[in-house]
């Protein structure tokens, strides 16, 4: 008689099969000649959730690309969770920097080379992989210990804004107790890992205005302001020279860490000198009274992304420029809300741009931060899961990134989410050569069946 990790171990083949498929579908949501790609990937997921033993399996048609839902709701004194991922993946080029094809995938030396093989296809496939070992294994009797409720979407590599108007329009739908995503990395193949904070983002454009056209420098200069000498000195404004940024109330509202989680924190197995060798910087650098740890995933930024503007060209054109240009972000910690950073960066820019110039301030992007209750009994759950998984306990670590459906879900749903990751950091995500290494797929299966167990 089998046992749900017992039937994973001895379907072990299959479910690799079945990954090594849906990796074939190049399901990019950016790029317009795969839309229908994209929507053969959500009704091949659909049909595989329906597979397993899901009920309610159907793909939701939105403004842009669908959405997949499906659950399993007949454990009447248990718990329900929510369990998110997408499906759609990030452009594959430049193709002549892979190995081999993105959408051919290949195994070497225990690894699955395939654009989404950890981000997210396999992450999320893992998760499914473990409700059909729990509904099939003889000693299940086709129910769950759990309710469960998946939500799989197409554009989260696109910002996932159909999403983003689906979960206020369907709270009942998507009602849970706690919602779990891997979409994270693990420290190395042997140290579980669980983000329990990530940042939030704001992110702007600035355009600066002066003259109606490109001035000459000689005739001009002097006796007109240079929007991009104006940008220059906004910039130093807006930041000092050890990271603290200037603006006026940016700090308010920010959550200050506390003494368990800086203890959790400085248990992190962070090695300086490979970060630094990594980055190619010649040291490390930001607020003096905050560990590099700390300062990397539990404390806002603002980073200047780009600065546009002038005469770029070989040789030199001695102009002033009509306009410039600058875009730069703003890594929020919890509970520092994007529109209120917006409107704070507002008022400061109208106290600081001097009249010599006009401008205009658009809004890129953004999404609030998160963090996850560390006494949840979902995060007792998923310790149990790492535990009995891979032999010890998890590193609980705060992440610099944003995944702001996390956000989302906290602010709309009332939800806490375990962030329970089994990719790698040099799973090379978003780049040529992306990759999962097996051994993590099928012991994310296998966590995954403990977690659903040890909560429900």
């Amino acid at each position: 008689m089998s046992d749900p990790i017992s039937y994973a171990q001895n379907n072990r083949d299959r479910h690799l099969a079945e990954l090594i498929e849906f990796l074939r579908i190049p399901s990019v949501s950016t790029q317009p000649e795969h839309a229908a790609d994209v929507q053969r990937a959500a009704h091949w997921l659909a049909e595989s959730l329906t597979a397993v033993g899901l009920r309610n399996s159907r793909v939701i048609p939105t403004a842009g690309h669908p959405l997949v839902y499906a659950d399993w709701l007949h454990a009447p004194d248990a718990p329900t969770i929510l369990i998110y991922g997408h499906y759609d993946v990030q452009p594959a080029e430049p193709f002549d920097l892979w190995h081999t094809p993105p959408f051919e995938p290949t195994i070497r030396d225990d690894y699955l080379y395939a654009r989404g093989a950890s981000d997210d296809k396999g992450q999320i496939f893992a998760h499914i992989k473990a409700v059909e070992a729990l509904l099939r294994s003889d000693s299940s009797g086709g129910r769950l210990p759990i309710n469960v409720k998946f939500i799989i979407e197409g554009e989260e590599e696109m910002g996932g804004p159909s999403l983003s108007a689906f979960i206020p329009q369907h709270q009942e739908l998507l009602a849970a107790d706690v919602a779990l995503v891997s979409d994270t990395a693990m420290i190395s193949p042997i140290q579980p890992t669980i983000v329990y904070g990530l940042r939030g983002l704001c992110y702007v454009l600035l355009d600066i205005y002066g003259p109606q056209r490109d001035l000459h420098s000689g005739t001009f200069g002097g006796g007109v302001d240079n929007p991009l000498n104006v940008v220059g000195h906004l910039i130093a404004k807006l930041k000092d020279e050890h990271g603290r940024v200037l603006i006026p109330g940016f700090y308010d509202r920010v959550r200050p860490l506390t003494d368990e989680e800086r203890r959790l924190l400085s248990q992190y197995p962070f090695d300086e000198t490979e970060w630094l060798a990594e980055s190619g910087a010649p040291q490390s650098w930001g607020e003096p009274e905050y560990t590099l740890v700390e300062r990397l995933g539990a404390r806002p930024t603002l980073d200047v992304n780009g600065i546009i503007g002038g005469y770029t060209g070989p040789g030199g054109k001695t102009v002033l420029p009509a306009h410039a240009h600058v875009k730069f972000s703003m890594r929020l910690v919890p509970d520092q809300a994007p529109d209120e950073i917006l409107a704070l960066l507002e008022k400061y820019l109208a106290d600081i741009v001097p009249p010599t110039v006009t401008y205009q301030l658009h809004w890129q992007g953004g999404a609030p931060a998160s963090i996850s209750d560390l006494h949840h009994p979902a995060m007792d759950a998923a310790r149990v899961a790492c535990r009995e998984t891979y032999g010890r306990d998890p590193i609980f670590m705060r992440e610099g990134g944003s995944i702001p459906v996390v956000g989302e879900f906290q602010t709309q749903l009332g939800l806490e989410t375990v962030l329970l990751g089994f990719g790698l950091v040099s799973d090379q995500i978003h780049a040529p050569n992306e990759r999962f290494y097996l051994p993590n797929y099928f012991h994310g299966i296998e966590a995954s069946i403990r977690f659903l167990q040890a909560y429900g």
